[in-house]
């Protein structure tokens, strides 16, 4: 059995560029990219936290330090300069696998630099249920 988990996710990155007249995909600050292991090219799912708005697009490099988080093409019409996002990438693993894997969380701050690492969603950012 093969099982789809979170491979790494940059929760909660602001968005500083929308492109429509570009030929697609997502620019995203080269560090970001290093710190979750979003290589370039790979498919990254979108999560705008601002509209509700959805969509996979792929990850393109941009300068390393620029925080730059530009939504391009097609998907331009996602988000807007301002939004927040959750860019999050997936892997497929054998069962054996996917019981000792642990995900890339990055967390940052308003200017897309990173305050925070995890394998794991902090306590403290858990709600009761």
């Amino acid at each position: 059995m093969v099982i789809t988990l979170l491979k790494s996710k940059l929760h909660r990155v602001t968005t500083t560029q929308v492109e429509l007249d570009y030929e697609g995909s997502c620019a995203i600050d080269g560090h970001l990219m290093d710190a979750a292991g979003i290589l370039a090219y790979e498919q990254i799912h979108i999560y705008n936290i601002t509209n509700g708005e959805r969509f996979t697009t792929y990850a393109i490099r941009a300068e390393e330090g620029s925080g730059t988080i530009s939504v391009n093409g097609a998907a331009a019409h996602k988000a807007n300069v301002g939004d927040l996002l959750i860019i999050a990438t997936y892997a497929q693993l054998d069962a054996e696998a996917a019981h000792q894997f642990k995900p890339t969380l990055v967390y940052v701050d308003e200017n897309n630099r990173i305050i925070q690492m995890s394998n794991q969603i902090p306590a403290q950012r858990l709600k009761a249920v």
